[in-house]
């Protein structure tokens, strides 16, 4: 009887150390991913945060005009006296995921710009490409298919871009990691290239952008916003470098 009892003592003690190594592993595994979460959390840098526009300048000046903040929401002058024109970020970004809520009125036209730079160009756009935001449903003129909402404008179409009505908010995501390039909206990559490619320059010679020497040049630069025409309102915004 002792010989019996004295291995299902052992056997009885190797199962309790075995039951508590797991509970540590598991534990340590819980600690790590909650980590790992709280540090992903802080690489995002809030470039809006529904209280202050301090990390913007106008396009080519000082102080942003025009522009409102409105119960937590980033609003562009629209049309009248009171037009105060595209802004860029004061710090610059080169590879990056950069993520926006934004929702449009009723024939409105923006854009969201990107590796801007403000030496050499007049407007905005003849830098940074862009990313187009538009009422692709209530525009009354004519489009081109690289004129609709995700597409880089006047260079690549959007394949696939859902909008949502008016009066809803759309997500946008853009990638950026020297040369490649993704445009996302609501969830779906819409838009693929990669800047400076061969392609990309036949694209660029063959359009719009033919005599604008500095367009998409810039390997880094600002994160603009367009205050084009109509009204268009931005509530989250924030940049993760890569």
């Amino acid at each position: 009887m002792t010989r019996y009892f004295i291995s299902f003592l052992f056997a009885a003690c190797a199962c309790s150390l075995l039951v508590s190594c797991n509970s540590s592993t598991q534990k340590s595994s819980a600690e790590k991913v909650e980590i790992t979460v709280e540090k992903s959390a802080d690489e995002w840098i809030m470039l809006f945060d529904g209280t202050s526009i301090d990390k913007w300048k106008k396009f080519k000046g000082e102080e942003v005009t025009g522009w409102k903040i409105i119960d937590g929401e980033l609003h562009n002058s629209g049309v009248g006296s009171d037009h105060g024109g595209d802004i860029v970020t004061k710090d610059e970004f080169e590879n990056f995921e950069l993520y926006v809520e934004w929702r449009i009125a009723p024939e409105s036209n923006s854009g969201i710009f990107y590796h801007v730079q403000e030496a050499n160009v007049d407007k905005i756009y003849e830098s940074g490409p862009e990313y187009q935001l538009l009422d692709d449903k209530g525009w009354p003129t004519k489009l081109d298919d690289s004129q609709y909402t995700g597409a880089n404008y006047s260079m690549q179409a959007p394949v696939g871009a859902e909008v949502k009505p008016l009066g809803e908010w759309n997500t946008t995501r853009i990638v950026v990691n020297n040369p490649h390039v993704e445009h996302w909206l609501n969830g779906k990559k819409v838009v693929e290239y990669e800047l400076w490619s061969d392609e990309w320059k036949a694209q660029k010679e063959a359009g719009k952008w033919k005599d604008k020497e500095f367009y998409g040049a810039a390997k880094k630069g600002g994160i603009g916003l367009q205050d084009h025409g109509g009204l268009t309102v931005f509530r989250v915004i924030k940049i993760k470098e890569l």
